[in-house]
């Protein structure tokens, strides 16, 4: 005898009653560790509750959050009461929490916190040693798994954004025991390459324990000591590592690490053409200003031009020298003028010109002037000299007295 088929959402409605038909799962309390926390925007809250061995889905309601009295995060060990049931439309059962109550740190998140605060001790986060990131990196390195939906991202939007920039993908696991070891060796292959400027890693999101590989000190050690820029991109915005701490740059998704390395080749062409027209401009302003410089400083030059200069002193010698003619001549005319003067006076006053009026000049023997009868005694030898000629004589009477003409 055939039984009749049932439909999905009568085996998961059946499953559902099993579970709230179950004493022990009606009402049980589960410890372990919270990952993959999400509070999300309607209040209600979505979470995993795991152990070294196993993970059960969680949903606490915004009903039931409100009474919670401490914050909810990925690592924080718990105790929570509540019961099992089964989401219907989705066939996955879960654990519905009605109380939530502190156990301790997880392991994972304590090994986190540890290294987190030796590494930081050491100097590793420092901002000083970080590396700058290249503005126009031509050829970039991506250590991701060459499966996930990480390394498509990062590929469509460098594509999207600078496609002249080349880039090398070094595949490497993502999450596991080995993953460390892997991108370590990714991220030293692609540092010993001289033509990559800057290195992306990373992957998607996920849980604590599925982010852990970039947890690991010897990635931490090996990031610090590279030559290359690192840019770590690990998970969701709100999920951190010690990849991301140590790396040169931290971006909250792969997909923005992409955008943040790249400029964008469209934006940057039409700045270089808004820079082209602004130079020109600026170029023929400039011009237009050194021409009408230069005009000022031809005419500038022409008028203080030391060949114009000495034409001008040239003139200015042939004035000074006509002046110079014209006072000489001037002044040889009055001297001249002076000299006549002077002769007329002289002529005037002389003693011979008085001979010609009938006067005589009286001589003592010895040549000398007589102008007083006092000089004179009888017999003194005398010459008299008159217009045209002279005669000896001998003093042979004196009268003493005035002697004129009336």
């Amino acid at each position: 005898m055939s039984t009749k088929p049932l439909k999905v959402s009568e085996v998961n409605n059946y499953i559902k009653k099993v579970f709230a038909g179950d004493w022990l799962l009606s009402n049980i309390k589960v410890e372990g560790e919270i990952s993959n926390f999400k509070h999300h925007y309607s209040g209600h809250m979505y979470f995993s509750l795991k152990d070294e061995k196993g993970k059960i889905k969680c949903v606490m309601f915004k009903s039931d959050n409100q009474l919670v009295n401490f914050q909810l995060e990925d690592g924080l060990k718990v105790v929570i009461t509540g019961y099992i049931s089964v989401y219907e439309r989705e066939g996955d059962y879960q654990l519905y929490a009605k109380k939530v109550e502190k156990s301790g740190i997880g392991d994972l998140f304590q090994a986190f916190e540890e290294l987190k605060r030796k590494l930081e001790a050491e100097g590793l986060f420092e901002p000083s040693n970080k590396k700058d990131i290249p503005y126009m990196p031509r050829k970039i390195g991506v250590v991701t798994s060459s499966t996930g939906a990480a390394v498509r991202d990062i590929i469509t939007v460098i594509k999207r954004r600078f496609p002249i920039a080349d880039i090398l993908i070094y595949p490497v696991l993502v999450q596991g025991v080995q993953a460390p070891k892997e991108i370590c060796e990714g991220l030293l292959y692609l540092d010993s390459k001289e033509d990559i400027d800057v290195i992306i890693t990373g992957r998607g999101g996920g849980s604590i324990e599925e982010l852990f590989a970039f947890n690991d000190e010897l990635l931490a050690r090996t990031i610090y000591n590279m030559e290359t820029p690192v840019v770590s991109a690990v998970g969701h915005e709100t999920d951190f590592t010690i990849a991301d701490f140590v790396a040169d740059l931290r971006a909250p998704t792969p997909s923005a690490a992409a955008e943040i390395i790249t400029p964008e080749l469209n934006k940057l062409k039409e700045d270089l053409n808004n820079k082209l027209i602004k130079l020109n401009r600026i170029y023929f302003y400039l011009m237009e200003n050194h021409n009408k410089e230069l005009e000022y400083f031809r005419k500038d030059l022409n008028y203080y031009n030391p060949i114009n200069q000495l034409k001008d002193k040239y003139q200015l010698l042939d004035d000074l020298f006509r002046n110079l003619l014209f006072s000489m001549d001037r002044h040889i005319i009055d001297n001249k003028n002076k000299i006549e003067n002077l002769h007329s006076k002289i002529n005037y006053l002389s003693p011979i010109s008085s001979l010609d009026r009938g006067y005589t000049i009286t001589l003592d023997k010895d040549g000398n002037l007589i102008s007083n009868i006092k000089d004179m005694s009888i017999n003194d030898n005398i010459s008299l000299i008159f217009k045209d000629g002279m005669i000896e004589a001998k003093v042979v009477k004196i009268n003493r007295g005035e002697f004129y003409n009336e």
